[in-house]
């Protein structure tokens, strides 16, 4: 099938709105992050006790998205489905964009900002999570433009190979951001099925999120758009990703409430307070159940509208889901001495609360806005976007 690509236009009122407010959102997170950056993290909602917030939330969500990304574009660069070539750029192209908004997300987690870019890169401790996920990261961003290196360039073989390459990559960057957690000993952290959690949820919110774009930028462009193409990665595409996702979530809370080392900090999680709301409304009936629903009947699973929704429903899902990761497992607090009771402390060892500050969240609008401007550049500079996308009709 031939494809052709082409940039689009980007001379229309939407679009320079569209601009302008991502512009917008990107000083203003810039601004944001200065501010922080200067004054201190206690502008933010983070304490001693939870070191880790919003911009810790949306790091591992962005580096997810970028996973789950790579899985559509690799179904052409892998496995040659020719019909799916159209949305292999702009798959590709997002994969990287992500992977740099989570870089983003922790820029001022890092304390001082002039060794972002050198202590990461230059010391390497194999014993630590933190010190090797550096190497993945900056590994997955090269790949990445190696792999659209060769898509631009109709390279069918090193296409193949990149695709292959990446995929992997970006699997094993997303099993190395879980560990970071699963290998912490924290009640809440410490489990061996969290790294296949992330990747499983970040397959579910990636594809999703690329049935969103790919029927924004084709709506947007006016380019025809064959809707057998976007009801295929929601159905059974997405849909299987979701009942992964919702497996591996189950199993991983009932054993960690079976257990009777880790039932109390289980209880806390699944019935103790806000977080538990967001965890059965949020993420297992609203951002599992109901899209997985939708998705599997024929009635709405075969209805792009309803496809559209069901994978607007998975990414604040999994939203949810990266966010209930990184802070129950801090404002619970630790056992520090197994089998012991702590009878005096000069510190409250308690549950402790969190709050999600004005400055964390104009920061995350703000990294949005950058990768949000970017890529509306990209589709404006760069031919990522095909003039048509239509299913192969059979011989």
């Amino acid at each position: 099938m031939q494809v052709e690509f082409s940039k689009i236009e980007g001379r229309s009122l939407p679009f320079y709105l569209a601009g302008a407010a991502l512009a917008a959102l990107a000083i203003a997170g810039i601004y944001s992050t200065y501010l922080m950056s200067v004054h201190g993290l206690y502008l933010s909602g983070m304490t001693n006790r939870v070191p880790w917030g919003l911009q810790i939330s949306m790091a591992i969500f962005y580096i997810g998205l970028s996973a789950g990304s790579l899985v559509v574009s690799g179904l052409y660069g892998i496995f040659g489905k020719l019909e799916y070539k159209p949305f292999a750029r702009i798959a590709a192209y997002l994969a990287m964009l992500f992977l740099i908004a989570g870089l983003l997300s922790i820029l001022t987690d890092q304390g001082r900002v002039d060794r972002v870019f050198v202590k990461p890169f230059t010391y390497l401790n194999v014993t630590s999570m933190f010190s090797i996920n550096p190497s993945l990261y900056s590994g997955h961003v090269l790949i990445c433009i190696i792999y659209l290196w060769a898509l631009f360039r109709e390279k069918g073989t090193l296409t193949k190979i990149a695709s292959f390459t990446v995929c992997l990559w970006a699997i094993g960057t997303h099993t190395g951001t879980g560990a970071i957690f699963a290998f912490v000993p924290r009640e809440l952290y410490n489990s061996a099925l969290l790294p296949p959690s992330f990747v499983a949820a970040a397959l579910s919110s990636g594809a999703a999120l690329m049935i969103l774009v790919k029927v924004a930028v084709f709506r947007g462009t006016g380019r025809p758009l064959d809707d057998k193409l976007v009801i295929w990665l929601g159905r059974p595409l997405l849909a299987v990703f979701l009942v992964c996702t919702l497996y591996v979530l189950l199993i991983e809370n009932a054993h960690r409430f079976y257990l009777a080392e880790s039932r109390e900090a289980g209880t806390f999680f699944l019935f103790g307070g806000f977080h538990s709301v967001l965890f059965w409304f949020g993420l297992i009936i609203f951002g599992c159940i109901i899209p997985a629903i939708l998705l599997f009947v024929r009635r709405t699973g075969t209805s792009v509208p309803w496809v559209v929704f069901s994978s607007a429903l998975v990414v604040v899902g999994v939203l949810f889901e990266r966010f209930l990761i990184v802070i129950p497992g801090l404002i619970h607090p630790p056992e520090l001495f197994p089998g012991w009771e702590v009878t005096g402390t000069v510190l409250w060892e308690g549950i402790v609360e969190y709050s999600i500050s004005f400055y964390e969240v104009l920061q995350a609008l703000g990294v949005l806005g950058i990768i949000g401007f970017a890529f509306l550049m990209g589709l404006k500079f760069l031919p990522l976007a095909p003039t048509e996308a239509r299913q192969i009709a059979p011989a």
